[in-house]
């Protein structure tokens, strides 16, 4: 007991000193606190509690932009039909005449988003959503459904656009995407795995990105990154400021597992709009040119140049009678704006020029030696010219019985062809009968280029025994080499 009882004061004694203790230092760290922290009258700032586990500030209202949004925002489905082989052959016909066509055509069926930007009908989209289709559907937040016919389509922008018959139809309307800032929030709209009318949203993470996903030199990528979640189905969609404006065109992720992880990219509605336009208006893509060779500017070429800072994009070189020559830009000069529009990188300049038209004057800042100078440049086409482009009319040859329509120079290009006649309509005839469809490119008639109505007719007048030997490809790079007797 004695032992038990001497244990026992003495853990309550050590107990005892270690409260002491802390008490004293406790209440010696806040007299000290005290004395260093300022009271309300002292900073005249009354003292408030943060809540950091908000992520969004609690005025930003997505409610109104997203009801804005989910019904002028409509999911595509579009069937595409594949022949099974590379080539057809003159006895192709015979093939299907005596066995039918089995095991020759696939059909895909495909999912994507687009907007709806005019009360008549006409929906923007991305190219990849509808490319190589042969048949189009557009479901609606209502869950009306109804074809769409293409009206056109830009693989150097991503962008197409598309037609339902119909009226009175919820519309968002363009917003000025070079107002765009990083750090605003943003809303992602769309049908990402099927699921409509979804919203997501995020935040601008940067502008003019170039993400090197479309090829070929003419492709203008200059794109929005945002973190709201887009998926596969979301391509077409809007991305949305919040006031409810169209600000971009979503159309990519960066991913290594396929799905979401954090970058989005949308193409910006400034360059959407003109393209929707030009295809609406023009059928052809009204590519404007400054006419210069340009190159980024980075630390080690800053260096070389002995330039101070590393803002603008540098001018290699000026072409021969283009509008920079003309305006005064020089060789060495440093562009570092387009309409007041900041280009400190080749994608941005690129996606500037990108909203307009040749014949457009765009004023160009550049810095020469230290000194900056506005020049005003009139923008001119491919072929150096300030001529709008429309895309050629439709004809009808009795021969094939098919209409035609000649393939525009930006198309051929993007296609590394030299001429081609497209096929916009065919009807019962020998080429239908060879399975033949519509978008097919005719490139060779009897082994001449056509290019023309004159061109096919020709090459048709001089057929050997009334045979024909017809060569071309589709949009997808499927070729067909084709013989028939006329």
């Amino acid at each position: 007991m004695k032992t038990f009882l001497k244990s026992f004061l003495g853990t309550a004694s050590a107990i005892l000193l270690v409260l002491l203790v802390s008490y004293f230092f406790i209440n010696k760290d806040e007299d000290k606190s005290s004395a260093q922290r300022p009271t309300d009258t002292q900073q005249n700032i009354p003292i408030q509690s943060t809540n950091y586990a908000s992520t969004v500030p609690q005025n930003v209202n997505f409610v109104d932009a997203a009801d804005k949004s989910v019904n002028a925002v409509v999911h595509i489905k579009t069937e595409i039909n594949v022949k099974a082989q590379s080539y057809h052959d003159f006895f192709d016909p015979l093939r299907e005449y005596l066995y039918g066509d089995r095991g020759r055509n696939q059909s895909f069926v495909a999912y994507g988003s687009g907007v709806v930007i005019s009360s008549d009908g006409y929906i923007a989209t991305n190219n990849h959503v509808v490319e190589n289709a042969d048949k189009i559907s557009v479901t609606f937040n209502n869950r009306e459904e109804l074809q769409a016919q293409l009206i056109g389509r830009d693989p150097t922008t991503d962008l197409a656009l598309i037609k339902v018959d119909a009226s009175q139809l919820p519309f968002l309307s363009f917003g000025n995407s070079d107002e765009l800032k990083v750090g605003e929030w943003v809303l992602a709209v769309g049908n990402p795995f099927n699921l409509t009318s979804t919203v997501t949203a995020g935040i601008v993470s940067a502008k003019a990105r170039n993400i090197n996903i479309l090829g070929g030199a003419s492709s203008i990528e200059s794109f929005i990154q945002t973190d709201a979640a887009v998926n596969r189905g979301n391509s077409g969609g809007a991305l949305v400021n919040t006031r409810g404006e169209l600000i971009g065109i979503n159309a990519a992720i960066a991913s290594h597992t396929g799905v979401y992880e954090g970058y989005s990219f949308a193409i910006p509605a400034n360059l959407a709009k003109k393209v929707v336009e030009d295809l609406k208006n023009y059928g052809e893509i009204q590519r404007a040119y400054l006419g210069v060779q340009l190159r980024d500017i980075d630390a080690e070429f800053a260096d070389k140049l002995g330039l101070s800072q590393v803002n603008g994009v540098y001018v290699a070189e000026v072409v021969n009678n283009s509008g920079a020559m003309e305006a005064g830009i020089e060789d060495g000069d440093i562009i570092v704006a387009i309409n007041g529009t900041i280009t400190n990188t080749f994608s941005e300049l690129v996606g500037s020029i990108g909203q307009y038209r040749p014949g457009d004057k765009v004023i160009v800042s550049v810095n020469r030696n230290g000194e900056l100078i506005d020049y005003d440049v009139i923008l001119r086409n491919q072929d150096n010219t300030t001529s709008i482009v429309k895309a050629e009319e439709t004809f009808f040859n009795k021969n094939l019985s098919v209409s035609l329509q000649k393939v525009s120079k930006l198309s051929l290009d993007n296609m590394h062809l030299k001429s081609g006649l497209r096929i916009t309509e065919i009807k019962p005839g020998v080429l239908q009968r060879g399975g033949i469809s519509e978008g097919f490119i005719i490139t060779e008639v009897n082994g001449k280029a056509v290019n023309s109505k004159n061109d096919l007719e020709d090459a048709l007048s001089e057929s050997n025994n009334n045979r024909v030997r017809l060569i071309g490809i589709y949009p997808n790079g499927m070729k067909v080499s084709y013989e028939f007797m006329m």
